[in-house]
């Protein structure tokens, strides 16, 4: 256990620099923000392509593995929405606290920090969990909130979706990958090399991005904070690994890497979403704040126990 901590220290340690670095002033919002900007379409997007460009689509889209992280992460979904219902919140904001209690950090610390602990077996499992998040519960969210805002449903909300899609650089750039694998194209040496020296900047950028951003995020309301932060650490790999393990099947290291995607600290990107929509702000705050200081303990953990059973 201590093995997996110190392994795992290096990129927490990285985080807390970023964060140092936003406290002391040496970055400022407008700093970060460029930042984060450099890792997203850049850095993290070079390694996405460079990764999904050594795949074969079988790798990537396993049928039980889908329905194993989707099945549990809606479990953990209703409940947090049934809890905010219970509270009387708003719809909307029912919907936000259900994002946040099932949205892990899988770009930015997910991807960069489980592919080197666990190796390249864990670029499919990684990837998928991250195009769920990402299509299938952000298209949700983002529906339900325009739904209850305008009073209904309507073919008008598809097309802004689809855009937001077909613009976000991790999408494409796995599907450029994807591609590319596909068409049997070799990599070519050259563009191997500028690949893999622009993702190489994807880890600490990304790393450092998230504490700097952090530095930004006041833990107010902590009480639903807290519990927000129990879902996603503890409630939500606990629901995916059921559905993985008992319920579907999934192959055990692939079942292994979803739950320690799904143990993952809140998403910073939901932080975004909330301030978009003007929902819940220091409440999304909050639950990242608490959850990626937590994540220090419980992510090693996860990958402690994954790593007993290999």
């Amino acid at each position: 256990m201590i093995d997996i901590f110190l392994k795992t220290l290096p990129f927490f340690a990285l985080i807390a620099t970023g964060w140092l670095a936003g406290k002391w002033r040496f970055f400022n919002a407008e700093a970060t923000a460029w930042l984060t900007k450099f890792v997203f379409y850049f850095a993290l997007s070079a390694m996405l392509f460079r990764f999904a460009g050594t795949l074969r689509l079988d790798q990537l889209f396993d049928p039980r593995f889908l329905l194993a992280y989707v099945t549990g992460s809606l479990a953990v979904w209703v409940l947090a929405l049934i809890v905010a219902r219970s509270r009387k919140l708003p719809l909307t904001d029912c919907a936000m606290e259900a994002h946040v209690a099932m949205t892990g950090n899988t770009g930015f610390l997910g991807v960069p920090m489980l592919v080197v602990l666990l190796g390249e077996r864990a670029i499919g499992p990684v990837l998928m969990v991250l195009t769920v998040d990402m299509i299938l519960f952000s298209t949700l969210f983002t529906l339900i909130v325009t739904g209850a805002r305008q009073g209904r449903l309507s073919m008008a909300m598809v097309w802004p979706l689809i855009r937001g899609v077909a613009a976000n650089p991790m999408i494409v750039s796995m599907v450029l990958g994807l591609a590319w694998s596909g068409a049997g194209i070799p990599m070519w040496g050259p563009l191997d090399d500028y690949l893999t020296l622009l993702g190489a900047a994807a880890t600490p950028g990304a790393l450092f991005a998230i504490g700097a951003s952090l530095a930004l995020h006041r833990a107010e309301r902590p009480g639903p904070a807290i519990w927000l932060s129990l879902c996603k650490l503890i409630l939500h790999p606990t629901a995916v690994g059921i559905a993985a393990l008992a319920v579907f099947a999934v192959e055990p290291f692939a079942a292994g890497v979803m739950i320690c995607a799904a143990a993952l600290p809140v998403a910073g990107n939901v932080y975004i979403l909330a301030q978009h929509f003007g929902i819940a702000v220091q409440r999304v705050s909050s639950a990242i704040l608490i959850s990626t200081a937590a994540s220090i303990l419980t992510v090693p953990l996860v990958i402690h126990w994954l790593m007993q059973g290999r």
